[in-house]
């Protein structure tokens, strides 16, 4: 049994995929996606978040090797930038659980279960 879901993709499509998710959720701190995908998401930011509480060049090299170069519109700060700066010292007491999964409802047309993932306040 592996130790991960395969979401239906080839490795490279799956990678590529989840860094934009991991990406995007440190951007906007909020998503919509669905179920399995959040649960995939949510062991990689909490990977992620982890290397940032570490605030070593070595964690970030790391951690820039998962999380894609994205400018935010509002500010002039890539998401490398907010999960060192902003996020992981949000955490810093906190041992693990970063994300929270709420579940919406079935997306209409294929009923594959919807959920929202943010971080935990």
């Amino acid at each position: 049994m592996a130790g991960y879901r395969k979401l239906n993709r080839r490795s490279d499509q799956r990678k590529a995929m989840l860094r934009d998710l991991v990406s995007q959720l440190i951007i906007h701190e909020r998503i919509e996606t669905t179920e399995k995908k959040a649960k995939e998401l949510s062991r990689l930011i909490d990977r992620m978040i982890t290397l940032g509480k570490e605030n070593t060049l070595a964690a970030r090299r790391r951690a820039a090797e998962t999380v894609r170069f994205i400018t935010t519109d509002d500010k002039q700060q890539n998401a490398l930038q907010k999960l060192f700066e902003d996020i992981a010292p949000r955490f810093k007491e906190r041992q693990g659980g970063y994300t929270r999964i709420m579940k919406l409802g079935p997306r209409r047309g294929d009923a594959t279960e919807m959920v929202v993932i943010e971080f935990v306040e």
